[in-house]
């Protein structure tokens, strides 16, 4: 039986670090860079000055899981989106996993609404429990409206 050098060979079991993939795809410490698709940061919206000319320019939608303000920007190539949770809809963990819901489905479709597009989701309390497809449905009639 074959040891590694991280583990001493006090038992007959074989250590954990045989059993790691070679590759380390698979690991929970695995990084971003070895193909796991993320949200690019030149889609997102961060900084509170470019929240609030949305908020205070863009048009409102409204929709039972998210209401949207979405600004058209022609300098801007593609489309950066934004999200923001409420205090009242819960606790950290309430609000990260709703907004982790929804980025989910705004990432798959980010070529749908075309360039130049500003968007800040404001989603709601159903979105925590709604089946996905109708987050889904929900975002393509956003980028829908938005385009139009």
């Amino acid at each position: 039986m074959a040891f590694s050098p991280g583990c001493p060979p006090r038992t007959g079991a074989r250590c954990w670090l045989d059993a790691a993939p070679a590759d380390g795809k698979n690991s929970p410490s695995a990084t971003r860079g070895n193909g796991i698709a993320g949200f690019p940061k030149s889609a997102r919206i961060l900084r509170s000055k470019d929240f609030r000319r949305v908020y205070d320019n863009g048009a409102k939608f409204s929709g039972p899981l998210f209401s949207a303000f979405c600004l058209r920007n022609n300098g801007e190539e593609g489309v950066r989106v934004g999200f923001t949770c409420p205090r009242a809809l819960g606790g950290a963990v309430v609000r990260n996993r709703i907004k982790r819901r929804v980025r989910e489905v705004v990432r798959l479709r980010l070529d749908q609404p075309g360039a130049g597009w500003e968007i800040v989701i404001n989603p709601r309390l159903k979105a925590l429990t709604a089946p996905f497809s109708q987050i889904e449905r929900e975002v393509e009639k956003l980028f829908q409206r938005c385009a139009n």
